[in-house]
């Protein structure tokens, strides 16, 4: 038989001052009922101030310094409590291409903590960001997750500021500053876009090529990806044929698919590295046209995996973890929030970057072999 409510209201008083601090779900499972008879308890109790309820947490009121009370924030700050309840605001320039995994995983991580995640899009423009993380916040997002629209993927001139002001805790998203910066101090996670350029390196090294190039777009992610292409040339001791135009420079694909055939026919190359995939599906049949062929003449790896299965010719692809990048991020940020809560002291801010892996399909010339 369940215990009457005053009886159950005097356990939960029990139990909270005993130890400090404890999960709304587990306290709700410790008693036998279920989640939302628990919560109208807390809340009730919250009401006559004799406990308090902090992200999905049941405080004893006032902190204290009791043993079971300094157990509580240990364990906090060793683990992301249920979030229950809470909102999470997140900034994208688009859900389009990798944010919307991203989006996902985030998403699905806030979920399962009971919380929620609202979504602002800034469209690659510089100022919206500000905009939208104010209209978050101001609606009750408690913490940000942030991919901002620096072109460059680092903050200059100022970009960082409205980041700074917002007074929420913040964790950057495929995005990080510059050691000096003040938001280079924010929690970020990121793909290590510098190690799966060099991992598409290595896999052509191995299969015998001694001349490559690589054709990037301009973005936030080409001077990670350019600089994992040219520490790997450099490391395996490889030729690098010099003076690629980032792709659609022009407006159009014509003086990329120019440079690759040049470079084929004259200059000796025989592998290129393609950012994106999108780019690569369309070059390869301008390069056929012109009369080089995949992979017989030129092995192509792009980078990103979106749709680098669906070409014509299947594309080898870097696949960046994005949906991990998205769960991860906000795992750091409810690991900061339930900080926040309890009181506890926050463990030291984190630079976290994912590997991502390569996917081996026909366009490199190595079949379906896995690596």
């Amino acid at each position: 038989m369940r215990p009457h409510v005053d009886q159950r209201h005097e356990r939960v008083l029990e139990l909270v001052r005993e130890r400090g601090s404890l999960r709304v779900a587990e306290l709700a499972a410790e008693l036998g009922v279920s989640a939302v008879t628990l919560r109208r308890d807390v809340e009730a109790l919250a009401g006559q101030g004799r406990v308090r309820r902090l992200h999905g947490s049941v405080v004893w009121p006032g902190g204290g310094s009791t043993a079971g009370t300094r157990a509580a924030r240990k364990k906090s700050a060793e683990s992301t409590a249920p979030a229950e309840g809470v909102v999470i605001g997140m900034i994208v320039p688009t859900t389009a291409s990798l944010f919307a995994d991203i989006v996902r995983g985030a998403r699905e991580a806030v979920g399962a903590q009971g919380g929620r995640l609202v979504l602002g899009v800034s469209g690659y423009v510089d100022t919206e960001d500000a905009v939208q993380a104010a209209h978050l916040v101001a609606g009750g997002a408690e913490g940000l997750l942030v991919a901002p629209s620096w072109s460059g993927g680092v903050p200059v001139g100022g970009q960082e500021q409205w980041l700074l002001d917002r007074g929420v805790p913040t964790v950057l998203v495929e995005r990080s500053a510059p050691p000096g910066n003040p938001a280079a101090a924010l929690d970020r996670v990121r793909t290590d876009r510098a190690h799966g350029a060099a991992v598409a390196v290595g896999h052509f090294a191995a299969l015998g090529h001694r001349r490559i190039t690589a054709v990037l777009q301009e973005g936030p992610h080409a001077e990670r990806i350019l600089a994992g292409y040219e520490s790997a040339v450099r490391s395996l001791g490889l030729d690098d044929a010099r003076g690629a135009p980032s792709v659609r420079e022009h407006g159009d694909y014509e003086s990329s698919v120019d440079y690759l055939v040049d470079a084929v026919r004259e200059r000796g190359v025989t592998a290129a590295l393609v950012h994106s995939d999108e780019d690569a599906i369309v070059l390869v049949p301008r390069l056929q046209a012109r009369g080089i062929r995949v992979p017989d003449d030129l092995a192509l790896i792009a980078y990103d995996d979106e749709v680098a299965p669906l070409a014509d010719v299947p594309l080898t692809a870097v696949a960046p973890p994005k949906r991990a990048v998205g769960e991860s991020a906000a795992r750091l940020l409810l690991q900061r929030l339930t900080e926040r809560a309890t009181g506890c002291r926050p463990t030291p801010r984190q630079h976290v970057e994912l590997l991502p892996e390569l996917r081996i399909r026909s366009s490199c010339g190595a079949g379906t072999l896995a690596h």
